[in-house]
């Protein structure tokens, strides 16, 4: 069947239309995505503090609306649509889709930071296999961290937390300025909330396989030197802690247009480096990790597999 996977995200809107069936890859047919940045939509103070603006819900449902049109024009048979964290801790959340529905037709589900965890989670396990024995798995978005564990293709433990690269870079960076004190205090933010519930993956030893997903992930890879996205995604990459940490205070002194220069790194995410850095970091560093191998897959794919075993089942 074809599918339609509408990803609503803190940074980007992404269709990804798949041609899937159970017992195989889920195959890429045609991806439309618009850089929406709904984490920067968030009203910051006054009565509607915390709401996504009306620019915000604006461009959403622009996006929404269109990405309909290209789903029918592909082919689609079903639209699975839902967001994460931007529209999820935003306090008119239920306006918003409502606004869309009524507007477009698109129902969109907001996914739970421990649904997003265990879905990134499944999709890692099915990418690596059973031989990755005990899986940890990490993923920076724009809004949140998610963190998952476990040896079977359900995490034992999976956990959100609001240390995405868009939200940090809006509370720490609004100014500009990147000195050390600024640093400093991102920094000791970042690895208290890390370390808080660390041992929720830490009882259970070290990880046979730590792996990691999505955007910031794989710019961060790129940039110590990891593959080109044009070598395909069988190509094996990783990010090292020591290359990583090595590289953050280059990336600290670098300007945004330096930034948007280094390989991987689209101009419209370069204040989002440096907090993505210290959140990767962060996460080898408190779970004890030398290196990070990327997964091509991540949270789309979770959400197809999940609908194909649902799918399975009934069928």
């Amino acid at each position: 069947m074809r599918l339609g996977v509408l990803d609503i995200g803190s940074n980007t809107g992404h269709l990804l239309v798949v041609d899937a069936h159970g017992g195989a890859a889920p195959l890429p047919a045609f991806s439309y995505k618009e850089p929406l940045r709904l984490a920067e939509h968030l009203v910051e103070s006054g009565d509607d503090q915390g709401a996504v603006s009306k620019t915000g819900i604006d461009a959403l449902t622009g996006f929404t609306a269109h990405a309909l049109v290209v789903a029918e024009d592909k082919g689609c048979e079903d639209m699975l649509a839902f967001a994460t964290s931007a529209v999820r801790d935003a306090v008119n959340a239920e306006a918003v889709l409502e606004h869309v529905r009524d507007t477009t037709g698109v129902a969109i589900a907001v996914l739970s930071g421990e649904d997003e965890a265990r879905l990134t989670f499944l999709a890692v396990r099915r990418w690596f296999g059973w031989s990755a024995g005990r899986l940890a798995v990490f993923d920076i978005g724009g809004g949140s961290l998610e963190i998952a564990g476990g040896g079977d293709e359900a995490p034992d433990v999976a956990w959100s937390l609001p240390l995405g690269a868009a939200r940090l870079a809006r509370q720490f960076f609004a100014a500009g300025a990147l000195d050390d004190d600024v640093i400093r205090g991102l920094r000791k933010q970042i690895r208290t909330e890390i370390a808080r519930d660390a041992g929720n993956l830490l009882r259970a030893g070290t990880p046979d396989r730590a792996a990691a997903t999505s955007k910031t992930f794989r710019s961060l890879a790129r940039i110590c030197g990891a593959a080109p996205s044009g070598d395909g995604a069988l190509v094996p990459r990783t990010l090292s802690r020591s290359d990583l940490s090595e590289w953050i205070p280059k990336l600290i002194a670098m300007s945004p247009a330096d930034l948007a220069d280094l390989p991987g790194v689209s101009p419209s995410r370069t204040h989002q480096i440096v907090p993505g850095a210290l959140v990767a970091e962060a996460c080898m560093d408190i779970f004890d990790l030398s290196a990070l191998e990327i997964c091509p897959w991540a949270l789309r794919e979770g959400v197809i597999l999940e609908r194909l075993d649902q799918l399975s089942v009934l069928g």
